[in-house]
């Protein structure tokens, strides 16, 4: 008996002993912690995903991106420009998407995640911004001039900067913004003329351009953000619910008529050849349309948003050149050249303060 109380007494001691060490080992670990959050001892934030992505790789997305980009817009401007049916054409540029992506998914190039309610709703609402933002700017070319039209259009890379600086707490290096300055003002350049507009035209081209930078912000953040989806998960989900609604636009608009009109005229005297002739023309263009939104889906999820709004005003200054050089559409002035000058060295400085701040991630 006495044994045992000595036993446990000496189990007492150690307990209180390991107690003893445990509160020290705590409050050194406090200690440490304390240490720990000074301003100079705090981990380093994780790089942005587009600072993560090999230079070759991002370049190779780009330059796809671009190259489909400009390929479609000549092709509907040699092609297709008397095809008055722009919801309709949107809607088969959406079918390709969800028939090519579909084909993707069978052959084995992507996996589907497991969604739940709310992430399915968060993908119907993002094709209701995609849809909504082909309506703005439809809508915004009826009530301003073209190049009114454009010139607004320019500052959509001033206006992802502010949705990520306010909503997501991100900033860039003052070479970045810098940068931003001759590529919207040069774009603006480029895209001088009559400027027409009314009080209400000016506030929908303005909402249609933040809409264009949140949706082009929110296709990144699905893509890189906690929800994660891969590109072509994220192309394959979105495109048959985009190509609904833009029928839907496209049967209000009253484009169905006008496009039997336009086949009808073409089949008139027996001209079977023509319609054949159009109907691949059409298909075509939605191969390419489907080839684009691979590029742009997978170059906005390794460059990022801010690049691919910077990519589209390059765009218009390269149009606006190959416009004089190859259609003679435009009689050029010293102030359009200025422009396509600016443009080309601001995305130059653009693309190095990215490298730049790419580099010093990686340290």
């Amino acid at each position: 008996m006495l044994q045992k109380q000595e036993e446990e007494a000496e189990l007492a001691l150690l307990s209180h002993d390991d107690s003893e060490s445990t509160l020290t080992d705590l409050d050194d670990h406090d200690h440490h912690d304390l240490e720990a959050n000074r301003k100079d001892a705090l981990p380093e934030k994780t790089p942005e995903p587009e600072y993560q992505t090999p230079t070759t790789l991002k370049f190779l997305w780009l330059t796809a991106y671009f190259g489909f980009s400009m390929g479609i817009t000549i092709y509907n401007k040699v092609i297709l420009g008397s095809f008055k049916a722009p919801w309709l054409l949107t809607c088969l540029h959406t079918s390709f998407s969800a028939l090519g992506t579909f084909i993707m998914l069978k052959r084995g190039y992507f996996k589907l995640s497991k969604l739940g309610r709310k992430e399915h709703l968060i993908l119907v609402a993002f094709s209701v911004l995609f849809t909504s933002n082909i309506a703005m700017s439809n809508l915004s070319l009826s009530l301003v001039s073209l190049a009114f039209f454009q010139i607004i259009r320019n500052t959509v890379p001033l206006f992802t900067v502010l949705i990520y600086r306010i909503w997501f707490s991100r900033s860039y290096a003052t070479a970045t913004y810098l940068s931003l300055i001759p590529i919207v003002a040069g774009a603006g350049m480029c895209t001088a003329g009559d400027y027409h507009y009314s009080v209400i035209g000016l506030a929908v081209t303005i909402g249609g351009v933040v809409l264009a930078a949140v949706k082009t912000v929110t296709t990144n953040r699905l893509m890189t953000g906690s929800l994660a989806l891969p590109s072509m998960e994220l192309l394959f989900r979105m495109s048959p619910l985009a190509a609904v609604q833009s029928l839907i636009f496209g049967i209000i608009a009253g484009e169905i008529p006008i496009f039997i009109d336009a086949m009808t005229e073409r089949t008139q005297n027996g001209a079977l050849f023509p319609t054949l002739l159009t109907a691949a023309l059409l298909l075509g263009n939605g191969l390419l349309a489907f080839f684009l939104n691979v590029a742009s889906f997978n170059t906005n999820k390794i460059a990022g948003a801010l690049t691919i709004t910077v990519c589209g005003n390059l765009k218009q200054a390269i149009t606006l050149a190959l416009g004089i050089v190859l259609f003679g559409d435009f009689s050029v002035n010293v102030l359009n050249g200025l422009g396509i000058f600016l443009v080309l060295a601001g995305c130059a400085f653009f693309s190095k303060s990215e490298l730049d701040s790419k580099r010093r991630a990686a340290k």
